[in-house]
């Protein structure tokens, strides 16, 4: 996570705000994991004032937030925002399998078959964060087909906003042997092979309720620790 000190303000502060993101992204920096400024302008080789842009930038985007006694901190997850994020990444998912399911192309679908297999392969390696980009990717080829780019805008803004909370089932199925969460996949492309908009909605809509059944267990799990 470094970047070069030899560039123009706003276009250092777009690279702090790259770095910064893509560790969130990838898990290296956890919810609730504190972004100090000072530290994190020593990891990027900067001076403090792109780091405080760019953190300023990613609480609009909602992934930070202000914690008092604390100071920034990656946005941490509760049962309230995971139900309230999954609610309408449901309504929009379902939408957008639907439209794309029914007239995705045959080229597309072959895409998102070697996506399929790229997944399988993560997951054996135990490498979940690239299977949640593979995942990611190949729904990216399915909401695409349907035609409606503001659509797909608005859930991949809700993908970078529930990412930590898709790393805490990943890891969960990953732990617990659980192969789940990843078999709604092929099922999703078979289904949009036959031009099955109406198949393709419903495995859609059933892969998002079994995720967040996951998360919410997870995360009750560990309400009810800390509470111990």
């Amino acid at each position: 996570m470094v970047v070069s000190r030899l560039e123009e303000p706003s276009l250092l502060t777009d690279r702090v705000f790259t770095a910064i993101h893509g560790a969130i992204m990838s898990g290296e920096l956890p919810a609730g994991a504190r972004l100090r400024v000072r530290d994190l302008a020593l990891q990027v080789g900067t001076s403090v004032m792109p780091v405080r842009e760019a953190i300023r930038r990613l609480e609009e985007a909602g992934l930070a937030e202000r914690v008092p006694h604390k100071g920034a901190v990656v946005k941490g997850l509760t049962l309230t925002e995971l139900e309230h994020v999954y609610d309408v990444r449901i309504l929009l998912e379902t939408e957008a399998a639907g439209l794309g399911g029914a007239v995705v192309t045959p080229e597309g679908c072959a895409r998102m078959w070697q996506l399929c297999d790229d997944i399988a392969r993560a997951v054996a390696a135990g490498q979940i964060v690239d299977a949640l980009n593979h995942d990611e990717a190949l729904l990216t080829i399915l909401y695409s087909a349907g035609g409606n780019p503001v659509l797909l805008e608005m859930i991949r803004g809700l993908w970078q906003r529930c990412r930590s909370y898709k790393i805490v089932g990943a890891r969960r199925a990953l732990d617990a042997s659980d192969g789940t969460l990843w078999t709604f996949q092929p099922r999703i492309v078979e289904a949009a092979r036959d031009h099955d908009g109406g198949a393709t909605a419903a495995i859609t809509r059933e892969s998002l309720l079994s995720a967040k059944a996951l998360i919410e267990e997870t995360l009750g799990e560990s309400v009810t620790t800390s509470q111990e």
